[in-house]
């Protein structure tokens, strides 16, 4: 057990390796964690390198063989892609429930990849601001 005196010398130190510990452990076990853990193993060897590098990975519609890109985010997150890979038309759709941004992605793939006509017509379209889709890089797990 951890002993914490009140005005005790090294008692803070104590508490912040405590702190990190919690939080090593939470982002290693959390939900978010295991969500992330869970995409990267729905990924294609492509998919998952790409997404390990810039962030994102770009799906092929079902129905059309448009290209898609989903970016690290749970909302306005898919963006369109036009013939010179550049963002065309943004997509907002996402599952009824508050859930982990990995199992959103991972949803969305699915989605995409098996049923994109039905997807596109329930989802909101957004004009893309590329700037405000910032550039997140994750360790692999």
């Amino acid at each position: 057990m951890f002993l914490f005196r009140r005005n005790g010398v090294g008692s803070s130190a104590r508490l912040r390796a405590l702190r990190s510990l919690y939080w090593s452990f939470f982002e290693q076990k959390g939900p978010e964690a295991r969500a992330r853990r869970l995409l990267r193993d729905w990924l294609s060897p492509d998919q998952r390198s790409q997404f390990d590098a810039e962030g994102y990975f770009d799906v092929t519609g079902s129905h059309t063989g448009r290209r898609y890109r989903i970016h690290q985010r749970t909302m306005s997150n898919v963006l369109e892609l036009d013939e010179k890979m550049q963002p065309k038309i943004g997509w907002c759709f996402v599952p009824e429930r508050a859930l982990a941004a990995g199992d959103v992605m991972l949803a969305q793939k699915i989605a995409l990849e098996t049923d994109e006509a039905a997807v596109l017509a329930l989802a909101h379209r957004f004009s893309p601001r590329v700037p405000s889709l910032p550039r997140v890089v994750r360790r692999a797990y």
